[in-house]
């Protein structure tokens, strides 16, 4: 199939940047890049391909849907505003060009993988209770933790007068002052992993989300965003239930 291109002009007054005239003038200015090269006039763009700054921003189209992976550093709330003037996960992908919205929550202390978009349907394919998405930890406790007491998490433990669902934990490194270990979740509850292990006697020092589903953080700075690919929001988009609750 043929690509579409659309006139660089006709592209930057649909994204509502400029009018027709005033684009040309900026592109002769020489404010204006494509894929990274200054563009010229007579230039046309994929709108779902190519990428457009002007004055350095990149320039997006509102009607257009878009998926990102943040790193959230701790000290960020998962919302897009709050009222007790806290530090918000809007802040931090201010300069997308678009209102985001997060895609499930990570508590202010925790910090790592946290998907944003503006599709509803997206965020509702990810979210939805009967779905059981994997997600992925990385968590440090202050004590020496032992396998009754991953057992016990594993299994799942009776929190706020609901059982948790059966999830995996097991050792990345042991230490005589902390335990550092690996979470796998099936369900979004508050604070889940944090009242856990305070249920079995260990304290969370540090909690990291490194994968979604089989998509990993990475090498991703903290407090820095990236487009996900598009191999990534197909997968993310057709994500089925977690084989480990299809036969339950």
């Amino acid at each position: 199939m043929a690509v579409e291109k659309i006139r660089l002009q006709k592209y930057l007054s649909q994204c509502s940047v400029a009018s027709r005239r005033k684009a040309e003038e900026l592109i002769e200015q020489g404010r204006v890049k494509i894929n990274g090269r200054k563009a010229i006039l007579g230039d046309k763009v994929d709108p779902k391909h190519d990428k457009v700054l002007v004055c350095g921003k990149p320039v997006i189209n509102k009607d257009e849907k878009m998926y990102i992976m943040l790193h959230k550093p701790r000290g960020f709330v998962t919302t897009l505003s709050d009222e007790q003037g806290r530090k918000c996960v809007a802040d931090l992908v201010a300069d997308a060009g678009v209102r985001l919205f997060p895609v499930g929550r990570l508590d202010r202390n925790s910090e790592g993988l946290l998907l944003m978009t503006n599709d509803g349907e997206f965020a509702n394919i990810l979210t939805h209770p009967s779905r059981h998405v994997a997600k992925v930890y990385r968590v440090t406790v202050r004590e020496k933790a032992d396998e009754m007491q991953l057992a016990k998490m594993a299994e799942g433990l009776d929190i706020d007068g609901v059982k948790t669902l059966p999830c995996e934990v097991d050792y990345i490194e042991k230490k005589e002052d902390r335990t550092v270990l690996r979470f796998v979740l099936y369900e979004g509850k508050n604070r889940e992993i944090r009242k856990l292990c305070e249920a079995v006697g260990l304290t969370v020092i540090r909690l990291k989300r490194t994968e979604i589903a089989g998509v990993k953080l990475g090498m991703l700075p903290q407090g820095r965003w990236r487009d996900l690919t598009e191999k990534e929001i197909k997968r993310l988009s057709n994500v089925s239930v977690s084989k480990e609750f299809q036969d339950k």
